[in-house]
């Protein structure tokens, strides 16, 4: 009898239609291909996602996260209509209500603070893309308390790297991927730009380059490294600079890059007497004085011609000047930063230090390449060749968010500087519209008036005590305390001191606080169980002591039940968004690029982008920004806005397909009422290749730079030196030494003196109060995961459903526990009693555990026996957003000094085993919150058409 083979269908009908768009499923901002099929009914609905090939940033790749987007879009947590609270705060009692009662009680409670404080409204955003915007919004209003979510993420990195060389790691650039042969990486989690790495280190691994991973986790990116160093967390700065100390004592660095592209050369002032020591030597102009080697006199950094010189002095008016390059190797060749001084503290031997130095430096120079690529530099001087360094560096949170964060970054800036990899060919390169020198960003603004905008954007880069945000009697302007003597260079704000500052009344009392995807009440927050109190309590009066709170969100989460007024968002698949250059890069390093979202879909339930809701409120208050003269609302939706507002002339949120004099054009151009179909015909993006010979040495070559100002990335050409010694810095230092008009208060300038060092140092954070916890606690973002709401996506929680704390072997046998045992984790400020697992691939002292997975019974629709919500937990609930006490009467952010950012990773804990809780449940088990959205089903299927 013969076989009969079934018939297949080899090519089946995948989708009636294809809609490009943007994916949110993570900051990668990747392209996706978003099938449709008719349904029963025959509207179209979204069968399948995948990656769009075309796409600048992922080339067609697409992540489990991306992928799940339908789930996203089809969550049963999705808000359905706006609500107000009927009962008290936390009890998730609400009744829906329309958009008009909903802007009704916003306005009526918003207008009358803008009429007479404006700064009792405290507006921040979580993880939007929208930020230009948002601010905007928040300007026109007039209150300065502003601010997304960087403070407590990545504001280390930001603006260090601002600070030192114009732009960072993460958003702001990648790898030269083409030509790198050794990639290291620093405390990279899995979660942010997954896509793009993921990517780049296939490729360079397939032509046999080397990755080495610096993390005490070894996962993901450092799974597949060809060498592993699990370092003691917060230790990396010291690690890095006794790499430094490393190649200066070997003489393994770039003096010619050095010389011509930084300060290095510049001219410092050296007498400890002058109320200018440790400034910069400059000329009538404000440009920075080097000493010219051909002339042996100081000159401009930019003149025509001049070289300068790393070891002339020079001497004027009694006062010695020396370059920047002679502090440098005064501070680093010292004994202190030797391999055998910091092997102990950062748990890397002496000899493996001044290993991957070496190797670092071997390949620097001895792999040198050029290519022939011509260009001009900005002193005019033509070039035949570009020389490679093929090492490549990049780092994330894991290293940013510790108190000594800021000077582990510029640490690693300096690192890299040296080493002359920093827009080069084979190493790390900026993504326009950067890189941009701190001088080239706006300043902080807290200038309040009623019934009138603020005085200028709320966020920037101080450059000295002069730019703080303090009120006329030296108290912080801003509820969070930001550009204060406390964190003067807090380039991001400090979200995660908002509550609490707001509720002690200190620096004031707040009367509205506006959040934005901010999950405040849960994993956003230090001190879950305090906040969520905080947002509870009441005062003597039985009034709520942060009397209003006002949330947007498209789900259900934990912040949805302490609010009193939620304005429902969509999912992304079913709005306009505008992934903007005035708000940060998403492209390669050798294009510009930018991108919509658009809505692919309807809404099926009473809801509104959040940003529309905006312009809809801004017209109700007669904001400025979003009304005409007439006082008629100024834009109908987020869409209008994005196609007419112009941030200044011809540049506004989209550079692609602007109307120029002869039709469309990227760049500069006037207004373009058929942009965004512009952008949906090209798949949602915009891109324009950076003109070759222009696309490296991007903050020294004149071609970059025209080609920088046609784009409307600057308005002039703005070549600038890195920045190896922050000068803004030594400016505070100043002050604290009693030099300047505008004093530190006492209690602060022994803390300033010490670390705002204008080259970057290394130093304990401040664990005092933690005898006894001796144990770094760490979180992680899984690759399948980004923001809290990826627990809840009913295909991303098959991946993680719970999460186990990771304890390395030593400790495992040490404590007697084995997999499934359960253990009480235990910090100055609370305990936890979670499961534990072992895991040998992890620093011997380190115990870490999956961040946002664990889930409050009755959010996100989960059943209230779900994983997430019984054997899920979080670390959030030992971390507090105070120090332990230290005896001196204050109480102390557990923030970076510099930036304000939160060190969520100088977590200490102990270890304890115990038997498992009753139900086996994760402890603390906080009683269920009620969901104003009904539970998921049991089965949740998705299928359309055949």
């Amino acid at each position: 009898m013969s076989h009969k083979q079934p018939a297949l269908d080899l090519s089946p009908k995948v989708s009636d239609e294809i809609r490009k768009t943007t994916c949110y499923m993570c900051a990668c901002r990747c392209g996706i291909n978003v099938h449709m099929k008719k349904d029963p009914l025959g509207d179209l609905k979204v069968a399948y996602i995948e990656g769009n090939r075309d796409h600048p940033v992922n080339k067609g790749v697409l992540c489990a996260k991306g992928s799940a987007g339908i789930m996203q879009h089809n969550a049963p947590s999705r808000l359905r209509a706006p609500m107000k609270r009927v009962g008290e705060r936390g009890s998730g009692e609400f009744e829906e209500i329309s958009w008009d009662e909903a802007y009704d009680i916003a306005a009526g409670w918003l207008r009358p603070i803008r009429e007479t404080n404006p700064e009792k409204l405290a507006f921040f955003t979580g993880r939007d893309q929208s930020q230009s915007f948002t601010s905007l919004w928040a300007q026109s209003f007039g209150t300065p308390n502003y601010a997304a979510h960087g403070g407590f993420c990545s504001v280390n990195m930001a603006a260090a790297g601002i600070y030192t060389m114009g732009g960072a790691f993460w958003e702001f650039g990648q790898p030269d991927w083409d030509h790198t042969k050794l990639f290291m990486l620093f405390g990279v989690a899995e979660d942010h730009d997954s896509n793009p790495i993921k990517m780049g280190i296939g490729k360079i691994k397939k032509r046999g380059a080397r990755v080495i991973g610096v993390n005490p986790i070894r996962t993901g990116y450092n799974a597949v490294a060809d060498d592993w160093v699990g370092i003691t967390p917060g230790t990396d700065g010291l690690f890095i600079l006794s790499m430094i100390h490393c190649l200066m004592q070997a003489g393994k660095m770039d003096l010619h890059y050095l010389a011509q592209y930084t300060d290095a050369a510049v001219l410092l002032n050296c007498d400890e007497k002058s109320p200018e020591f440790g400034l910069k030597l400059r000329d009538e102009d404000g440009k920075e004085l080097v000493i010219d080697r051909t002339t042996g006199k100081p000159a401009p950094y930019d003149r025509k011609g001049v070289r300068p010189d790393l070891a002339a002095t020079y001497r004027v008016a009694g006062i010695t000047h020396r370059p920047v390059f002679h502090q440098m190797a005064e501070m680093y060749l010292d004994a202190q930063y030797a391999p055998e001084a910091v092997a102990e503290r950062c748990g890397i031997s002496a000899k493996r230090i001044r290993t991957l130095a070496a190797e670092l430096a071997r390949v620097a120079f001895d792999e040198a390449f050029e290519l022939d690529h011509e260009w001009t530099d900005f002193r005019g001087e033509h070039h035949k060749t570009m020389t490679g360094r093929p090492v490549s560096f990049h780092a994330m949170r894991g290293i940013s968010a510790h108190a000594n964060g800021f000077q582990t970054c510029r640490a690693l800036h300096t690192l890299q500087i040296i080493l002359g990899t920093v827009e080069v060919p084979g190493g790390f390169r900026f993504k326009p519209p950067y890189p941009k020198p701190a001088t080239a960003h706006p300043k902080p603004h807290c200038k309040v008036t009623p019934n009138a905008p603020l005085d200028g954007p709320h966020l920037g880069f101080v450059q000295g005590p002069d730019d703080l945000a303090l009120k006329e009697d030296g108290t912080p302007a801003r509820i969070d305390k930001a550009f204060t003597w406390e964190n003067p260079m807090s380039a991001h704000g400090l979200m995660h001191m908002v509550i609490s500052n707001a509720y002690a009344g200190d620096p004031y009392k707040i009367d509205t606080l506006f959040m934005y995807m901010a999950n405040m009440s849960w994993n956003s927050s230090m001190n879950t169980s305090g906040v969520t109190q905080m947002l509870t309590d009441k005062d003597e009066n039985g009034e709520y002591v942060i009397p209003r709170i006002i949330y947007s969100d498209a789900y259900s989460s934990e912040m949805v039940a302490y609010s009193d007024l939620i304005l429902p968002d969509t999912t992304y698949l079913e709005r306009h968004d505008c992934i903007s250059l005035l708000d940060r890069p998403i492209c390669e390093a050798d294009a510009v690029a930018d991108a919509i979202r658009w809505p692919v879909v309807e809404p099926d339930r009473n809801v509104k982008g959040f940003q529309s809701a905006l312009c809809d409120l801004g017209a109700r208050l007669g904001l400025p920004a979003f009304t005409n003269e007439n006082g008629s609302q100024k834009y109908a939706d987020y869409a209008d806005y994005i196609i007419n507002h112009q941030r200044r002339p011809g540049v506004g949120p989209l550079a692609g397909w602007r109307m120029g004099e002869h039709g469309p054009q990227g760049g500069r151009g006037d207004v373009n009422h058929s942009q965004l179909d512009n952008y949906i015909a090209n798949g949602g993006f915009f891109v324009e290749h950076i003109p070759d010979g222009a696309n490296y040495y991007k903050p020294w070559n004149a071609d970059y730079q025209d080609w920088a100002v046609k784009m409307g990335l600057y308005d002039t050409p703005q070549p600038y030196l890195f920045s190896l010694y922050a000068e803004p810095m030594r400016k505070f230092q100043l002050a604290a030494e009693g030099h300047g008009e505008r004093q530190p208060p006492d209690h602060l300038r022994a803390r300033l003196r010490e670390k705002m060092s204008p080259l970057p140092i290394w130093y304990e954070t401040d664990q005092q109060g933690n005898e006894g916890f001796t144990i770094t606690a760490l979180t992680q973002r899984p690759m399948a995961m980004y923001h809290s709401w990826g627990s809840q996506n009913a295909w991303l929680r098959q991946l993680h459903g719970r999460n186990p704390m990771y304890i390395p072997t030593k400790l495992m046998r040490e404590h007697g526990l084995q997999d499934g045992d359960w253990a009480q984790i235990t910090s100055p400020h609370g305990a936890i009693t979670v499961p534990v697992m072992e895991m040998a691939a992890l620093n011997e002292n380190t115990i870490w555990t999956w961040n946002a997975i664990g889930k409050r019974k009755g959010a996100w629709a989960l059943d209230k026996d779900a994983p997430e919500a019984t054997k899920g937990f979080l670390l959030n609930h030992l971390i507090h957003e105070l120090l332990p006490p230290k005896g001196d009467g204050l109480r102390w952010a557990n923030s970076d000094p510099i930036t304000g950012q939160a060190a969520w990773f100088d977590l200490k804990v102990s270890i304890q085993k115990v038997a498992a809780p009753a139900g086996a449940e994760s402890q603390p088990a906080l009683p269920p919150l009620k969901s104003p959205v009904p539970q998921a089903p049991k089965n949740l299927t998705w299928k359309v058409g055949q």
